[in-house]
């Protein structure tokens, strides 16, 4: 099978020749539709998070066709469309137990500790990490998997604060972004949307998928956040980037009694004081999904409430993609056709 291959540091990844992988008695081999390019991926490749071994396959937005299974498998079935759900927690911890693999402490993730799906065929651990698609495009599922199924958790912990006469800002309209202001107007329509970002390109884009009021991140964001919701600040606040800039206007657009969900791994601080952010603001962050969420995302994307904006390119294609995203230059989410 082809697949692409991160080798080090500062080296173009690579386009090879691997055998197929042998499928254990609890394993699922997908023949992958779609695998999508994250901004997280960039973390990877700069060196910025470790990987379990080298070379190593990277990609964990991965959806496609079931094509050969286990002995023990009977939860699916070769033919079947699979979203693959990429915490691949142990199963036995309490965290687990309660659903919340994603939040497993001893995690597997594609991509990062194994090989992931930027590849012709992905080897997955158990059944439970699959999602059938019910006749949903996998190429359309791929991407739903982190920059659906992420913003869909981190909007689901803001809900306590939004409905009508309610504000969420949303900060970064990239992969991740463009989706939650899809999923905030399917789960609180009445609820106002800003959305916030240094692209214009991508503020038009927000402003096409609803956003009420679109604010270009090298203004004074939290001025212009007070002034469009009447001097109160924004109910709740969702930053996808996550360095010090984007935590800086995010405590600046919050309103008082609001709730701050910090997604964005950018590795920024957010100073904090009993002054420093609005009287009894909640901070939270919020990470990835669970199985039970991955499949309201797809119930979402079937009825039509959202639909990620993809760019298709092929596996050869990954070197251009990366140096793309690094410049900013991607418009929603490119996904990998092998």
């Amino acid at each position: 099978m082809k697949a692409t291959r991160f080798i080090e540091v500062g080296q173009p990844i690579q386009l090879v020749d691997l055998p197929d992988p042998e499928v254990g008695p609890t394993e699922v081999l997908v023949r992958i539709s779609g695998a999508g390019v994250c901004h997280s991926d960039l973390h990877v490749i700069d060196g910025e998070v470790g990987v379990r071994q080298k070379p190593i396959t990277l990609g964990h937005e991965n959806a496609g066709i079931v094509e050969r299974v286990g002995s023990l498998v009977t939860e699916v079935k070769p033919g079947d469309g699979v979203a693959v759900f990429g915490a691949w927690g142990c199963g036995v911890c309490a965290l687990c137990e309660q659903g919340e693999e994603n939040l497993c402490q001893k995690p597997i993730y594609p991509g990062v500790m194994v090989d992931g799906g930027w590849a012709e065929k992905l080897l997955v651990p158990h059944p439970r990490n699959l999602v059938k698609l019910n006749g949903l495009d996998p190429v359309i599922a791929a991407p739903l998997t982190d920059a659906a199924l992420t913003p869909y958790r981190a909007v689901r912990k803001a809900l306590s604060r939004l409905g009508p006469g309610r504000t969420l800002a949303i900060i970064g309209v990239g992969g991740l972004g463009h989706m939650a202001l899809q999923i905030a107007r399917a789960l609180t329509p009445a609820t106002q949307l800003i959305a916030i970002d240094v692209s214009d390109a991508k503020l038009a884009m927000a402003k096409e998928l609803g956003a009420d009021h679109c604010i270009n991140a090298q203004t004074e964001v939290g001025a212009a956040v007070k002034a469009a919701t009447g001097g109160a600040g924004a109910d709740a606040v969702i930053d996808f980037v996550g360095n010090d800039a984007t935590l800086a206007n995010a405590v600046a657009s919050v309103a008082i009694a609001g709730k701050l969900v910090v997604v964005g791994i950018a590795g920024g601080t957010l100073p904090f004081s009993f002054w420093k952010i609005p009287l009894e603001c909640e901070v939270t962050t919020s990470i990835w999904g669970n199985r039970r969420e991955l499949k309201d995302v797809l119930e979402l994307a079937r009825r039509g409430l959202i639909a990620p904006h993809i760019e298709r390119q092929p596996l050869s294609a990954i070197n251009e993609v990366i140096a793309r995203l690094h410049a900013g230059d991607v418009r929603g989410r490119v996904v990998l056709t092998p």
